[in-house]
């Protein structure tokens, strides 16, 4: 269906809006936190209130179903454990799902995602992180997905259809420039709208027409001064104008400043404790009682709530849903879906000729990073707990609205046991890595050691730069002196800095694994998994190489005014690397396997976009996954970096497959704002057929004729 097209789930919210009173209408627009906070009763919710993260009001008698509303990034989350012993699928972090560069993948997370959400009687799923992953110190960059613009609009659309196809409303968020955690509430994001449409809102632009989310959240922080959540050109003219989204826009938690935000684009009040005012009931009554509020844009807000229910099944009857308490038993296929996603998504960094471990290897020492705790995994409200609990949940502390969620959660089973299952031959000894001399002690008398790294990352904070806490560089610099077998397996929510990483023969980006991210840890170690995944973030050799050197509003008080300025434009992660010729530590797209795989035939075309066909072998000697990426490399002779489109192909040994792709027009083009339309410049077009985004290729090269569409 084309955006704005009349259809049946339009009929049925104009309707439906007509029959309503102005009370009813104006209940639809504002929800609560269903949780314990202070002052606030949970015991007068009503009976089909889920305890979670949100909940706004139906319209029973018109069969309007009220919205019960959960934080789901990487899993169902129950905060606090507000409902007793439900757990739920504890999947990895968003940048490890990217890292497969596996679009179908993404949808079957979506799916159960959805699955889980309606089990427990949720139907809107607060999921899909679009924001690009600009800055290395983003403390929410593990809900995100990359830094390139198709990469995450597309895994982000996938999902989102996935969760939608399962009868429950998907958002995407947060709407826009939501790149950094410090003094997110008072961040000004300065980017122009050329260069914000070419980047970050292509991203939001791609997911959206993918996966057709219910639901619009806007974001925190503002953009060239006006607040996301209430800026008439983010949400007038570009989502419901230029695109013509016919779903709904929700604010964050705690992010609307007065009712006049309707007028610029808002639809709905989320979480209405954390605003001074409950702005969409009293206040807004009185604007439309005043003429501050004309009565045509009420209709529209209670209009593309009901459309988005319509469209996704809400209104249709249904099983009665499990509310409440009731435990829910986590299916099976969550657990084996974790274990895929961490499988496909965790990064061979470095390996020179160690891994996998052969039976040489009879001593083992691991060090470090709690593996016989659990895996980490990131903070704040995306927190999610896995079947049987955490294994250990340990208070970091500090200031600010989300000091009390700052808190390393551990859960699945841990690093050591599950290598003791994959590595027989060996003997393993462990040490926590507290003392650097102890740790090299240990790994002198072993045949190899690997060094468990972790991270703490979360939302409402941000990192200061990327090297790792704790003295952790000391314990692999030593251990790596004291035993040349080193491999290091890195768990963090963001890239890292290396100093030691020439003295290291192996280096695995494992992310925030999720619930059986040590299974899948231990089987890439042991070869009985070949690693597949590809950095969807540029590992840059210290923050400073990065737009902004110094992290903005570093050390400032909380709700500081701070600006945060683009300098790299459009052209974030990669695209800045090779504008200004910058060598990364790892680029954008890399990744090693346990075979090779051959690139040829490239054969490329133009006209109205770029078409190109290439065949893909597995030139090794056991099966493997490859991410087969083609970049627009220049533009009549003018270099323009681009990932313009990609292709997660498995081989088995010898075996070859002929790939077909074809580039997103905006993805050749300029955006002009004045004009409201997109410009191909036409002529000549220069691609490589690439393993990462630093990769030569192989080079081609096509006529593309000169155009201008859309808006």
């Amino acid at each position: 269906m084309a955006p704005g097209e009349i259809n049946d789930s339009d009929r049925w919210a104009a309707e439906t809006e007509a029959h309503m009173t102005d009370e009813e209408r104006v209940s639809l627009l504002h929800g609560v936190m269903n949780l314990p906070f202070p002052g606030f009763d949970m015991s007068s919710m009503p009976a089909d209130a889920v305890p979670g993260a949100g909940y706004v009001h139906g319209v029973p008698r018109l069969g309007v179903p009220s919205l019960r509303e959960t934080d789901a990034s990487l899993g169902v989350t129950n905060p606090d454990g507000v409902r007793p012993n439900d757990t739920a699928t504890a999947f990895p972090s968003s940048l490890a799902l990217a890292a497969s560069f596996d679009p179908t993948l993404a949808r079957r997370v979506g799916e159960v995602l959805g699955r889980e959400a309606k089990q427990r009687g949720f139907n809107v799923l607060l999921g899909g992180g679009v924001n690009l992953a600009r800055d290395p110190r983003n403390g929410r960059n593990f809900e995100y997905l990359s830094e390139d613009p198709l990469l995450s609009g597309v895994m982000a659309g996938e999902e989102v259809a996935g969760t939608q196809s399962q009868g429950v409303i998907s958002t995407v968020k947060h709407f826009s420039l939501n790149s950094l955690e410090t003094n997110r509430l008072t961040a000004n994001a300065v980017l122009d709208l050329k260069t914000h449409r070419e980047s970050d809102l292509l991203a939001f632009e791609i997911a959206i027409e993918r996966g057709q989310p219910g639901a619009v959240m806007g974001a925190y922080n503002r953009v060239n001064g006006e607040p996301c959540c209430g800026s008439d050109t983010l949400l007038n003219k570009v989502l419901k104008g230029a695109w013509k989204f016919p779903g709904w826009v929700m604010s964050d938690w705690g992010a609307v400043g007065g009712w006049e935000f309707a007028l610029n684009g808002l639809d709905q009040q989320s979480g209405s404790q954390l605003d001074r005012r409950v702005w969409f009931d009293g206040p807004l009554k009185d604007a439309l009682r005043d003429g501050g509020l004309p009565r045509d844009r009420l209709s529209d807000m209670v209009r593309r709530i009901l459309r988005s229910m319509h469209a996704v099944g809400l209104t249709a009857p249904a099983p009665p849903h499990a509310h409440g308490g009731r435990a829910v038993v986590v299916p099976e296929e969550g657990d084996a879906l974790a274990l895929e996603v961490a499988r496909s998504g965790i990064v061979l960094l470095k390996n020179d000729g160690l891994l996998p471990l052969d039976s040489k290897i009879v001593s083992l020492a691991v060090i470090g990073g709690r593996a016989r705790t659990g895996v980490l995994s990131g903070g704040g409200s995306a927190q999610t707990m896995p079947p049987g609990g955490w294994t250990a949940s340990i208070p970091v502390g500090g200031e600010g609205p989300m000091a009390s969620l700052r808190v390393e959660r551990w859960f699945g089973s841990t690093p050591v046991r599950e290598l003791t299952l994959a590595v027989q031959n060996a003997s393993i000894e462990y040490d926590p890595g507290a003392y650097p001399e102890d740790a090299e002690a240990l790994a002198r008398r072993c045949d190899a050691a690997i060094v468990f790294a972790a991270r703490h990352e979360m939302e409402g904070f941000d990192i200061p730069n990327i090297t790792l806490p704790y003295g952790k560089d000391e314990v692999i610099a030593r251990v790596a002196k004291a035993n040349p077998n080193t491999i290091v397996v890195l768990e963090t929510g963001n890239p890292v800095a290396m100093p030691w990483l020439d003295s290291v023969k192996a280096v695995i980006a494992a992310w925030y694994p999720g619930q059986k991210g040590a299974q899948a840890i231990a089987e890439i170690i042991a070869g009985k998994v070949n690693p597949s995944g590809r950095l969807p973030m540029t590992f840059p050799k210290q923050a400073s190489d990065s737009p902004r050197p110094e992290l903005p509003g570093l050390g400032a008080r909380q709700w500081t005014p701070t600006t945060i300025t683009y300098p790299e434009g459009a052209d974030a992660g990669y695209r800045w690397y090779a504008r200004k010729g910058i060598a990364p530590l790892f680029p954008f797209g890399h990744g090693l396997s346990y075979t090779m795989f051959a690139r040829s035939g490239l054969k490329v075309s133009g006209g109205d976009t770029i078409r190109a066909s290439f065949t893909v072998a597995n030139t090794g000697a056991r099966e493997g996954s490859d991410a087969a990426q083609l970049y627009l490399t220049s533009i009549n002779g003018s270099p323009e970096k681009r990932l313009i489109a990609f292709k997660r192909v498995t081989l088995g040994p010898g075996e070859s497959t002929k790939v077909e792709v074809e580039a997103d027009p905006r993805l050749l083009a300029h955006y002009h704002p004045d004009a409201q339309q997109w410009s191909i410049a036409g002529g000549s077009y220069a691609v490589a057929l690439a393993a990462d985004a630093a990769d030569a290729g192989i080079a081609g090269e096509a006529k593309v004729d000169a155009r201008k569409f859309g808006a």
